[in-house]
This record gives structure tokens, C-alpha cells and sequence, in this order.
């Protein structure tokens, strides 16, 4: 399954991009990464580790890490976006100027757009409407990927063409690549999941038990599917892997920043004090604020995601939130079902 060396481009070089890169790279790709710090760059170049983000994991001689982006991109096949889902906008704008029409644009950043709430496709179309788009997503764990621990995910265009491209680049006896032409839902699954683990994490520090994280998620899909399906989405993509099986993994595993970060808030950290200890970007954070505009613009029931909102922007207590959530107003399980058997 080895291919001959063919170069690859992974701009950012956090633990999601470096996993990706080092996937590529045990094919026989040729990678290059690129990122801002330049100290980085010598230092994984020099030492052959990423030691911030993935370390006692060693780089082959077919990685290479430059602050040059023009130099990363020059003959690349695929583009990977590995950068944190606020800085996709800008760093589309930078390279502008050296992508060709034909590089795939790989986007594995998983969120939505502050003050557009544009899902990140079309945050690309916007700045390269040229070049052809792969989301990919799913339950994929970079500390568990770098190390071949076995992982599937999930790959997603409108182009169901590049998404075979992609998935033939991408898999491997370690990694499988699954595709679904549902975009949207690919997209909303993989944000809207980290809102979830954040509540799973705060359940978790506040001291509750199985009970409680078992409830959280399954209400949790609820919502996604219902926000997700407003969208435009397939409520069939959030029973794949980019919707319940991206749910289980940021919900129950210490891997997950979303679920630290909620466990620290749970525990009466600060939110300051919370990102300063994490000391990686918190999806879940940012993509709280905006679902919560979206679903009021679209007038979409989600208590989870505004208990939570409430939490990190009103400066509710969890505890008491988690005592309005329980206490609403009652209602059936499936209410869209109900309705639907009563003509309502």
C-alpha cells in the first residue's frame, strides 16, 4: 500500500496536523509542514520530534517543517488545514497567492465561523473558490493516530471524485477512511460534538457520575441533529462517525481538550485560568457562542448548548444550571415523532 513519493502539505503543526502529517509519511509521501514558530521548526527539524504536541513520537526523514508557506505549498498535492477553525479565514487570504486551482484543500479544523456562523467549506469557497474542498472528520484521537492505534474517520465533499481521491491518499492498514456526500452534516458534526464533550467535562467536575454523561450525550445528539438538520444536514450523517462516534470519544477520554477544559470549569476554575492551563485551543468554547446565535437566528431548541452558554458567558454556576436543565418544562423523548402521530 506504500505509494511512490509524491508531496503533501500540512499547514499547522499542533498534535492533529503532526498526526496527520506522520500518517502521510508512512506511506511514502513526501510532507511538508508548515507553521508560525520558528523555533519550532528548528527544533522538530533538528530533533526529528514535535515535543509540545506529540512527544516521544519520531518524525522520518520525509517530514519537513518550514515557516515558509509559499514553500510548503509549491507542488503539493493536497493542502491539510490543520490550523485552529478561527484561523482558516486568514490563512485561505495567505496563500492566495501561491495555490493552484487544482491542490485539494484537506480542512480537518473542526468549527464554525465567529460573526458569520459559516460552516468552514464555505469560509473556503469564500477566500479559493477555485479549489476543490475535502472535509474530514470522526472519532481520531492525534496522540492515538501517531502511534498506529487503529482509527477510522470520515472524509466528505461535494465532489464525491476528490473524496475517493482523498480517501485513497489517507488510508492505510491503520487508518480507515470511510466518505459521505453530506457535507453539511460532516461539518456541524464534528463542531457541534465539542460543545457536548465541554458539558460532559463540566458533569464530570462538578463530581456526577455515569448517569449524568449518558443523559448529556444522548440529549446531546438530540440537539445536534436538530440544529444540523435545520442546516441542511442528513440526520443520518450524526449516527456515522463525525456525529455519535466524534461524540463518545471527546466525551469520555482525557485526550480530549473540549472535556478538560469543561472539567476545570466544573471544578470553579476561571475560564482565563481554564485556557492557560489547557494551553491548546478550546473549540468547544468559541463554537458554544456561535450555535448559540445560529439556533436563536434559526429558532432552534438547544438547552444544552445555551446551559452552557450561560456558563461560560453569563457566569451562571453549573450547578445551577444543571438544576434548570433537569427541572424544564416536561416533555416526550422524541417530540418530532410525537408530534407527527398526533398531526401536530
Amino acid at each position: 500500500m506504500v505509494l511512490s513519493m509524491e508531496k503533501m502539505c500540512v499547514l499547522g503543526a499542533g498534535s492533529w496536523g503532526s498526526a496527520l502529517a506522520l500518517s502521510l509519511a508512512k506511506k511514502g509521501y513526501e510532507v511538508s509542514m508548515w507553521t508560525l514558530n520558528e523555533a519550532q521548526a528548528e527544533k522538530v527539524n533538528r530533533t526529528k520530534e514535535n515535543t509540545d504536541y506529540l512527544p516521544g513520537v519520531l518524525f522520518p526523514n520525509n517530514i519537513t517543517i518550514t515557516t515558509d508557506m509559499e514553500e510548503a505549498i509549491l507542488n503539493s498535492k493536497i493542502i491539510v488545514l490543520a490550523v485552529p477553525s478561527q484561523a482558516i479565514r486568514s490563512v485561505c487570504s495567505q496563500i492566495k497567492p501561491f495555490v493552484k486551482d487544482e491542490q485539494i484543500l484537506v480542512d480537518v479544523a473542526k468549527g464554525l465561523e465567529k460573526g458569520t456562523g459559516l460552516r468552514l467549506s464555505e469560509v473556503c469557497k469564500e477566500e479559493l473558490p477555485n479549489n476543490p474542498y475535502v472535509a474530514l472528520s470522526g472519532p481520531s484521537h492525534a496522540e492515538e493516530v501517531a502511534k498506529d492505534i487503529p482509527t477510522t474517520v470520515v472524509v466528505a465533499s461535494e465532489d464525491i471524485e476528490v473524496t475517493q481521491i482523498v480517501q485513497d491518499i489517507f488510508m492505510s492498514p491503520k487508518l480507515r477512511v470511510y466518505t459521505n456526500p453530506d457535507i453539511v452534516g460532516v461539518e456541524l458534526g464534528g463542531a457541534l460534538k465539542n460543545i457536548i464533550a465541554f458539558g460532559a467535562g463540566v458533569c464530570d467536575g462538578l463530581g456526577y457520575g455515569d448517569n449524568t454523561k449518558a443523559a448529556l450525550m444522548t440529549r446531546g445528539i438530540r440537539e445536534i441533529s436538530r440544529l444540523g438538520i435545520a442546516m441542511g444536514a442528513d440526520v443520518s450523517t450524526f449516527s456515522g462517525l463525525s456525529g455519535i462516534g466524534d461524540l463518545i470519544v471527546t466525551c469520555t477520554s482525557m485526550h480530549s481538550r473540549n472535556r478538560r477544559a469543561g472539567i476545570l470549569i466544573g471544578q470553579g476554575k476561571s475560564l482565563e485560568e481554564t485556557l492557560a492551563e489547557v494551553k491548546m485551543v478550546v473549540e468547544g468554547i468559541t463554537a458554544t457562542e456561535v450555535a448559540y446565535e445560529v439556533a436563536k437566528e434559526l429558532n432552534i431548541d438547544m438547552p444544552i448548548t445555551n446551559a452552557i452558554y450561560s456558563v461560560l458567558y453569563k457566569g451562571l454556576k453549573p450547578n445551577d444550571v444543571v438544576i434548570d436543565l433537569m427541572m424544564r418544562n416536561k416533555t416526550h423523548e422524541i417530540e418530532e415523532v410525537v408530534n407527527d402521530k398526533l398531526g401536530l
